[in-house]
């Protein structure tokens, strides 16, 4: 992104932001995703973030290279923003009145059992991760941000986004290690899920 870009989103020029959307929209999708663990959320998130983008363009430096990292940090704190809100709800709906119990649909989903229970092992090993390491793991190993622009996105030290990361690849590493059956060694098998890395846009 250029700087004539920012100057035309920063004046309110829709269609220098629609552009900015078709370059990064993807990317903060993916972002919230990986925050989230699910697809309509980050749908969700997506549309809030280009609405808080579009709400804080003004406080925009006018000189600066891709903003991306810019949206991922606001996908993140609107993904936090999201979750407090959810918890709110869950809440709420836990104290109503129990409805009609639904029916056993067990034999429809038979046959995604191992596709699933693959996703499961993934997302158990994100969620054991504290929020900060998630975000950090989230920007620097799957949207392929360097310490330094995931600490700008984030507000924090390029020190802690190392730390942070650190940590999380050791839990994850831990937790991802598969379950040893007879006959076979540890660390014989390999990942059947690899994080995608995004190019910077």
């Amino acid at each position: 992104m250029d700087t004539n870009l920012r100057r035309r989103i920063r004046a309110g020029d829709h269609d220098a932001f629609g552009d900015l959307f078709d370059a990064c929209a993807r990317s903060v999708y993916n972002h919230a995703y990986r925050l989230t663990g699910d697809w309509s959320s980050a749908e969700d998130i997506v549309s809030l973030t280009f609405l808080e983008a579009w709400r804080l363009r003004v406080s925009l430096d006018e000189d600066g290279g891709s903003l991306r990292p810019w949206l991922l940090g606001i996908a993140t704190n609107v993904t936090r923003n999201t979750r407090r809100t959810a918890r709110r709800h869950a809440a709420a709906m836990s104290r109503l009145p129990p409805g009609e119990p639904v029916g056993d649909f067990a034999d429809e989903i038979a046959g995604r059992l191992d596709d699933a229970a693959q996703l499961a092992l993934v997302q158990e090993a994100l969620r054991r991760l504290r929020r900060p390491e998630r975000e950090v793991l989230a920007l620097c190993v799957w949207s392929g941000l360097d310490y330094g622009t995931a600490a700008e996105a984030l507000g924090v030290p390029v020190g802690t986004v190392r730390s942070r990361l650190s940590r999380a690849r050791k839990k994850l590493a831990k937790h991802m290690e598969p379950p040893h059956t007879a006959g076979q060694m540890k660390g014989d098998r390999t990942p059947a899920v690899r994080p995608l890395r995004e190019g910077n846009r």
